[in-house]
C-alpha cells in the first residue's frame, strides 16, 4: 500500500507524515486489495481540511474531514474511510454468497 501525501498552504512535517501513516495504514487490517492512498492536507481560513481518496480493487473511495485542529481532521478522516471500507467489503461479500439470479 503506497501512501501519497501532499500540503496546500500547509508544511508537512516529519510528525504530520508518521501520524497520517500510521492512521491510515490501520486500514490495511480490513482490506488487502488498497493499492494507493492520496491524502491532501489544506489550511482554509482557520479550518484544517483532510481529503483522501483510497484506489482499491474495482473501486475508488473519497473521504473530506475538516477540523480546527490538523490532527483531530485525520483522524476523523481514517475513521469515514474505515467505515467505508468496511460496507465496501460487506457488499463484496454479501455479492459472492448470494449471487444474482438470471432472469431466464
Amino acid at each position: 500500500m503506497q501512501i501519497t501525501l501532499s500540503g496546500h498552504h500547509v508544511e508537512i512535517t516529519d510528525a504530520l507524515r508518521h501520524y497520517v501513516h500510521d492512521k491510515l495504514s490501520k486500514l490495511g487490517h480490513h482490506s488487502d486489495e488498497i493499492i494507493s492512498i492520496k491524502v491532501i492536507l489544506q489550511l482554509e481560513n482557520i479550518r484544517q481540511l483532510a481529503e483522501a481518496s483510497v484506489h482499491i480493487k474495482g473501486a475508488e473511495l473519497f473521504a473530506k474531514a475538516d477540523d480546527e485542529d490538523m490532527y483531530a481532521a485525520i483522524d476523523a478522516l481514517a475513521d469515514k474511510l474505515d467505515r467505508q471500507l468496511i460496507n465496501h467489503k460487506t457488499k463484496a461479500l454479501d455479492r459472492q454468497q448470494h449471487p444474482r439470479k438470471s432472469a431466464l
